[in-house]
């Protein structure tokens, strides 16, 4: 049960390349946030709802335990926390904070495949992670734990090769890195205790991941209006990115032509919209979506 009495506790990441999106999810979920004095603890003013906010590597220990109810941590660090105790519950994938744990060395390295690395040491953060891999692909090597800094362990033969996050491969390039082949996949995602929470508080829990699970399905998603032939109907709905039921209504003094609403949830690129327009769509609106369920 949650240890503070009638209230929720959300632990999201303090700094770090999550903190700030953390955040903005959580007020676009409708809950305006309070900066007090202590910078640990960020207050709701429109709910019962704190902010715990605190280093990532606590951030499941913390909500697998109950001190938090809900957790916004990165794939990574979930799964790097796996040790066979109580485990948070991953309740949605959040889009944001996307990387890739990835096996990296310097190019002299001869590379065919994991059984490359076999006899090798690699440096890195994930050793839970990284050892789980080496032992799915029957390899045996040495793990050395580093907390920062993993790029420059080849330089400093520390080790042959790393296993570290990627996000646009920069670093590894400046290191002079080339990635080899990838261990995990990661974004944010939202976590839940596997520990009760009070009576009171279970709609309002309830509520405030329905409102979560609305904004991540309107991140991406547009709202769609066009006109299109009634011929060419089937064709122009088939190339609305990830429309479920397009809405097709009648329009005024018309009976070749119809207006057609789609919430499209996928990215709409303007080759989509010209790929309409050839198919002999007209007067295409595309608008952002701010709020969904």
């Amino acid at each position: 049960m949650s240890k503070v009495q009638g209230r929720l506790r959300i632990a999201v990441q303090k700094s770090g390349r999550l903190a700030e999106r953390s955040l903005d999810l959580i007020r676009n979920a409708g809950l305006r946030v309070i900066k007090g004095n202590n910078d640990l603890l960020y207050k709701v003013e429109n709910a019962p709802v704190d902010l715990l906010r605190v280093r990532d590597d606590d951030i499941p220990t913390f909500v697998a335990d109950g001190v938090c109810d809900l957790g916004i941590v990165g794939e990574n660090v979930l799964e790097e926390a796996r040790n066979g105790g109580p485990l948070a519950e991953v309740v949605m994938p959040l889009g944001f904070g996307r990387c890739t744990l990835k096996i990296a060395a310097p190019e002299s390295l001869p590379w065919d495949g994991p059984a490359s690395l076999n006899g090798l040491r690699l440096a890195t953060s994930y050793p839970r992670i990284l050892g789980r891999w080496l032992a799915e692909n029957g390899v045996e090597a040495g793990v050395i734990t580093m907390r920062g800094a993993v790029e420059v362990a080849p330089r400093l033969k520390l080790a042959s090769a790393i296993c570290d996050l990627v996000s646009t491969g920069a670093t590894l390039e400046a290191n002079g890195l080339v990635p080899l082949d990838t261990v995990f996949e990661s974004q944010a995602v939202l976590i839940r205790s596997p520990q009760p929470v009070e009576e009171a508080l279970e709609s309002l829990l309830e509520n405030l991941i329905t409102r979560i699970g609305g904004v991540v399905a309107s991140q991406d998603a547009k709202y769609v209006m066009l006109n299109a032939p009634r011929a060419a109907l089937d064709r122009i709905t088939a190339l609305l990115p990830g429309s479920e039921s397009p809405t097709v209504m009648p329009l005024s003094g018309r009976d070749d032509a119809v207006a057609v609403h789609a919430v499209c949830q996928e990215a709409v690129f303007w080759e989509t919209l010209e790929r309409l327009k050839a198919e002999g769509a007209s007067s295409i609106l595309v608008l952002p979506i701010e709020k969904m369920m």
